[in-house]
């Protein structure tokens, strides 16, 4: 059985354990719609384009500390203000709790832009299916990185990277089961009926990544429905590339470079 406060304090200890990321001009913590934790960095005192940053964790872990330096090297690299959202994990919330989290979010909050990996992909793009289907607002562009898009777990990279990589695939199935522990409820991107008028996309997907053919799915899906997407599946990268900040592996610094240069030329 797997102990979920443990999963997530060993998340916290290895994100403190890194560097800090960039210092900006100012990081403050407030809360949003229904007191939800958030966090705003500003990489300079003039206001700048909106990005709403969802993390990853599985479902499960993460918060807005594992994923701080991700979104300080964001600010700092593409001069976007970055508002983080702590939004409900399961077990204790279940599916839909934080895709309604993240859709109030950007209603509340009118961004450029929305961004995520790994399960945070997953439900920045359910959270802007939500909003479409809504008639509301809808950011710009979202930015999807190495995302989770077919609960199902059916696609080939799943058996194929599934094991000796980043992402375990049993470890995946378990989070599912506690994001949405019936089958027969579990909304996958992927398998939507209709993927018009969602905003321009861009989906990053690592080779070595058992997510990866989901993702690079979903990139087809979009385009055939009419968005305008970029997609890049990046070579000699695993799972949770985004959270490398030391850079030590070249193909990770330029893989970096090039969403970051994605990420201005959409927002800025």
């Amino acid at each position: 059985m797997v102990d979920i406060p443990d999963l997530r304090a060993q998340a916290r200890g290895r994100a403190a354990a890194g560097p800090r990321g960039p210092v900006l001009a100012r990081v403050e913590d407030l809360h949003g719609p229904g007191g939800l934790p958030l966090r705003h960095y500003r990489p300079r005192v003039q206001a700048r384009p909106l990005l709403v940053y969802v993390h990853g964790g599985a479902f499960v872990m993460g918060d807005l500390d594992t994923h701080d330096r991700t979104c300080r090297r964001i600010a700092d690299a593409c001069d976007v203000e970055v508002l983080a959202v702590d939004y409900r994990r399961a077990p204790e919330h279940p599916c839909p709790a934080a895709i309604e989290d993240v859709a109030a979010v950007l209603r509340w909050s009118r961004p450029a832009a929305v961004a995520g990996d790994s399960a945070g992909g997953y439900l920045a793009t359910m959270a802007c299916l939500r909003l479409r289907d809504a008639g509301d607002p809808l950011p710009a562009v979202q930015i999807l990185i190495c995302p989770n898009t077919d609960l199902t777990l059916s696609q080939p990279s799943v058996v194929d990277k599934g094991i000796g990589y980043a992402l375990d695939a049993d470890f995946l199935a378990w989070a599912i089961e506690q994001w949405a522990p019936d089958p027969a409820t579990r909304p996958s991107p992927l398998l939507a009926p209709d993927l018009r008028g969602m905003p321009d996309t861009v989906i990053v997907t690592a080779e070595h990544d058992a997510l990866r053919d989901e993702g690079d799915a979903y990139a087809y899906r979009l385009a055939q429905a009419g968005v305008r997407v970029t997609h890049r599946q990046e070579p000699g990268l695993m799972h949770g590339f985004i959270q490398n900040m030391d850079l030590t592996s070249p193909e990770a610094a330029a893989a970096h470079d090039r969403l970051f240069r994605d990420l201005t030329t959409l927002i800025s």
